[in-house]
């Protein structure tokens, strides 16, 4: 980790900081009962977080202090957000319960970061251990993008999915499952990983062709995925 540089760390800072006030803005929204925009803040929060990255890796700024304020905002954007907004279209029905379940997102998002950072020396690029907070968040905020409808919420089928959707992602977040880091794309990205370059690649058509409706079903292609391969080696290494 390289020495702070205030002056060059002050762009890549911004992006964080607006990472943020997304996330802050999407609870007051959720609060005021308008889910749509809130959920969409979620995903504007998701592309502040990714460009936070980017901007600190172009500017040689990457910092200690970058690194906290990183983690301290996903925890308010893919912690707290997705939690009250599941909780305020849905789990608010179960009172002290609904409270409990939808807590649990922010918890074990709270417990991924904490361990993410611990490990962020020495451990492999390729991979995430456990799935990522944002991906998390983003499943909840598409989740309620594709399925919530204002006025009536959801239907019976989609009600009743809420509860185990909420469990599996704050089990995976905290598992040792592995999931794939997003690759840079270069001749070398693509011989390495390429079932995943494809993978975003045919992502990317699919949201084109769909016109963004797919996105949720993408994200839960990517958890099965990391669900199966951990099955599938688990199962080798006992044959």
């Amino acid at each position: 980790m390289k020495k702070l540089r205030p002056t060059a760390s002050i762009i890549p800072n911004l992006f964080t900081s607006m990472n943020m006030f997304c996330g802050f803005l999407s609870i007051i929204n959720a609060s005021q009962g308008n889910f749509i925009y809130s959920a969409s803040l979620i995903i504007i929060a998701a592309i502040f977080d990714a460009l936070d990255g980017i901007v600190a890796r172009l500017t040689n700024s990457s910092s200690a202090l970058g690194v906290e304020l990183d983690s301290l905002s996903d925890v308010v954007s893919f912690g707290a957000a997705p939690a009250y907004l599941i909780y305020a279209t849905e789990l608010y029905k179960l009172n002290a319960l609904g409270v409990v379940i939808s807590s649990l997102l922010m918890i074990a998002g709270g417990f991924r970061l904490a361990r993410f950072n611990v490990q962020l020396v020495g451990f492999d690029k390729s991979f995430f251990k456990g799935l990522p907070i944002p991906t998390s968040a983003l499943t909840i905020a598409t989740f309620i993008l594709t399925f919530y409808i204002g006025g009536s919420g959801f239907s019976t089928a989609q009600s009743d999915s809420v509860i185990p959707l909420v469990i599996i992602l704050s089990y995976l977040m905290v598992s040792k499952i592995k999931y794939d880091t997003i690759p840079k794309f270069s001749w070398s990205a693509i011989k390495e990983q390429p079932f995943i370059i494809i993978f975003i690649i045919a992502g990317i058509a699919v949201l084109l062709i769909t016109s963004g409706k797919a996105l949720f079903y993408i994200f839960v292609l990517y958890i099965l995925f990391g669900i199966f391969r951990y099955i599938f080696y688990s199962l080798s290494k006992k044959n």
